[in-house]
């Protein structure tokens, strides 16, 4: 696998200005743990946890740290429509690597339809995909299709729900393409077993203990749906 230059080495605390622990978020056992003893990133980076836990807040705030807009979108897009974003970013350093792109991306499945909004009201380019005119899932891949060339950094918080089995299968093909060439490098955050799956890729667990390097097959997410897909029942009559 050719090395790349990672856009982004490793995330730190921006020590002229720190971040008070005794409030949301640096209450949060992740965020406390990166902000205290900072996280090197590999090539690909998967964050997995519960809701809640903090690793949206997490890739949220190196997504604006890096120039990116908090509802997804380029480095060069100034999509937003109404902020809830935390103010972590500003209390993060990130070291680059000396000649990495400095370019990148940021998808969120959630706000893809009002970023494809903006982007047909800024004069997209002649041959750029139609996206509102395909189902959600299919505008998500077409839009990492057509950007996959471009070098950088490639943020995604929870893509899955986008996306079917095969349609989370496409993403990683689409994603270890870019990271193979070299030229990109991803950070992602998600509840899928299949995306934790990214192969090569440095896995964190999240949660209450903060972050932890973890094999797949040892992730609470992984074993969890092992049980219940061998046994629904067991989980099922426990409802209503």
């Amino acid at each position: 696998m050719p090395r790349t230059r990672l856009p982004i080495r490793r995330i730190e605390e921006y020590a002229p200005d720190p971040l008070s622990r005794h409030c949301w978020p640096g209450t949060l056992a992740p965020v406390r743990q990166v902000l205290d003893e900072g996280l090197d990133l590999d090539p690909v980076t998967v964050f997995v946890g519960d809701n809640g836990v903090g690793k949206s807040t997490l890739v949220e705030a190196v997504a604006l740290a890096y120039g990116m807009s908090p509802e997804g979108g380029s480095t060069m897009s100034g999509h937003s429509t109404r902020p809830t974003e935390s103010q972590l970013w500003e209390h993060l350093l990130l070291v680059r690597e000396p000649g990495a792109p400095k370019s990148g991306f940021f998808l969120r499945a959630e706000t893809m339809h009002g970023f494809f909004t903006y982007l047909e009201g800024h004069g997209g380019r002649p041959d750029e995909p139609r996206f509102h005119e395909r189902s959600h899932g299919e505008s998500f891949l077409d839009f990492v299709i057509d950007r996959s060339r471009w070098p950088g950094l490639w943020i995604l918080d929870e893509p899955e729900s986008a996306l079917s089995f095969s349609g989370c299968l496409a993403l990683i093909g689409l994603l270890q393409s870019v990271v193979d060439t070299g030229i990109g490098q991803v950070l992602l955050s998600t509840h899928s077993p299949v995306l934790a799956a990214f192969p090569g890729a440095a896995v964190h667990e999240v949660g209450e203990w903060g972050l932890r390097r973890t094999a797949w097959g040892d992730l609470d997410l992984v074993r969890d749906q092992r049980a219940f897909l061998a046994a629904p029942e067991r989980y099922l009559r426990h409802l209503g």
